[in-house]
């Protein structure tokens, strides 16, 4: 079965860095979408960002823009997520998932990851 595991997260003061990733098993990782989704406290999921198999597709939430990066080694079966500018708004449970769009009308799609906690505070 599809497994996805996220690590990376940690507590860290606004403005710092941190770089996310998630090691996928059991499919052919490059030959699927990939994408980031977190839940923050209270909140909902919000979509993060998405990168398609072949690399050539890339997008991002408007929150994060600027400052995030997604990116992918399908040699290793593995996604990053790069994140800068940290800002206490970012702080949530973020997950990994095997689709481009991993959620739609509140729908999850595809297999989500345990998750890896990121916590920005001063």
């Amino acid at each position: 079965e599809v497994h996805l595991v996220e690590s990376g997260g940690g507590l860290v003061q606004p403005g710092d860095s941190l770089t996310l990733s998630c090691v996928g098993s059991g499919f052919t990782f490059a030959t699927r979408d990939m994408s980031w989704v977190r839940q923050g406290p209270g909140k909902g999921p919000e979509w993060v960002s998405a990168i398609n198999s072949g690399e050539g597709q890339i997008h991002y939430a408007d929150s994060v823009k600027g400052r995030f990066t997604i990116s992918r080694d399908n040699n290793k079966n593995t996604l990053y997520l790069q994140m800068n500018n940290l800002k206490p708004e970012d702080t949530a449970v973020y997950y990994c998932v095997d689709s481009y769009l991993p959620i739609v009308g509140g729908t999850k799609l595809g297999t989500w990851g345990q998750g890896t906690q990121v916590t920005v505070s001063s």
